[in-house]
């Protein structure tokens, strides 16, 4: 068993990482993230490809949901975020940054299912009417749309007045992404999604991912290493607040080029 602390991060770990070979739809520049005096993420710089899945990796504490929850300013009031976050040319980690506006583009999905306490069709319109859509057809389509982007509409559809408490654990875990999808975001951002699911709900979560990303840039936390070699393209291998290798998903689990992502993806790491 290999423990964290033996890599000396200021040997030869961390990796440049490869030039991309399509479109960025997210770049991050030299991102720090503090907590008070302690610095939990160190000189993040990750490109994101367009209709890409990509999976970060680590032990629990490495920085990697600290670092995603800094994409769509989720650590604001929390942390102090520097360097540049670099979204369709702009830096949506300045000062002027209307945050509720970038998570229209940037959405995100949390651990644990948080429908509302509504019903499953007012999780869906309740932003969209707060955003002032009120016209009931299109209120109606973006509803249907959305449920089945996450492969949840022939489930629910004869029960869209239901409360969204009462569905499956799974279920609930869909409808968020349904609710998220339905502000038409360019990117979304999971945070292990199907921790709290059973096995079969996590498939259909999974199946639906790799459904979304013809139209979606997705960005997901797993601690799940099988998920990660199913559903992404890219995976980021995080220790220690420190992105130690980012390639091809295959190359991460099958060829890696450091001792500590080979330890890590094998389970020889304590």
């Amino acid at each position: 068993m290999i423990f964290l602390n033996q890599y000396d991060l200021k040997q030869n770990y961390i990796l440049p990482l490869p030039e991309p070979e399509h479109e960025i739809a997210l770049e991050t520049k030299n991102l720090e993230v503090f907590y008070g005096a302690k610095q939990a993420f160190f000189e993040g710089n990750l490109k994101f490809e367009r209709y890409k899945i990509t999976s970060l990796i680590g032990a629990s504490g490495c920085g990697k949901s600290t670092y995603l929850r800094s994409l769509n300013r989720m650590n604001d009031g929390i942390g102090t975020v520097k360097g540049q976050i670099l979204y369709r040319d702009l830096d949506i980690n300045g000062p002027d940054i209307n945050v509720y506006e970038l998570r229209k583009h940037i959405g995100m999905v949390f651990q644990r299912p948080n429908p509302f306490s509504k019903s499953i069709k007012e999780n869906i319109t309740f932003a969209l009417k707060e955003n002032g859509l009120k016209d009931k057809e299109k209120l109606a389509e973006i509803v249907e749309e959305s449920l089945k982007k996450a492969a949840l509409w022939d489930e629910v559809k004869d029960d869209l007045n239901k409360s969204a408490l009462a569905l499956s654990g799974g279920q609930q875990q869909r409808l968020c992404i349904a609710r998220a999808i339905a502000m038409s975001p360019d990117i979304l951002l999971m945070d292990e999604p199907c921790s709290a699911l059973d096995p079969i709900s996590t498939l259909k979560v999974e199946e639906t991912m790799l459904e979304l990303k013809k139209n979606y840039t997705i960005i997901i936390v797993t601690h799940n290493m099988q998920q990660a070699s199913r559903v992404s393209d890219y995976t980021a291998f995080f220790h220690m607040g420190h992105v130690l290798e980012f390639d091809k998903t295959k190359k991460i689990f099958t060829n890696p080029t450091i001792q500590a992502t080979n330890d890590y993806v094998s389970g020889n790491f304590g």
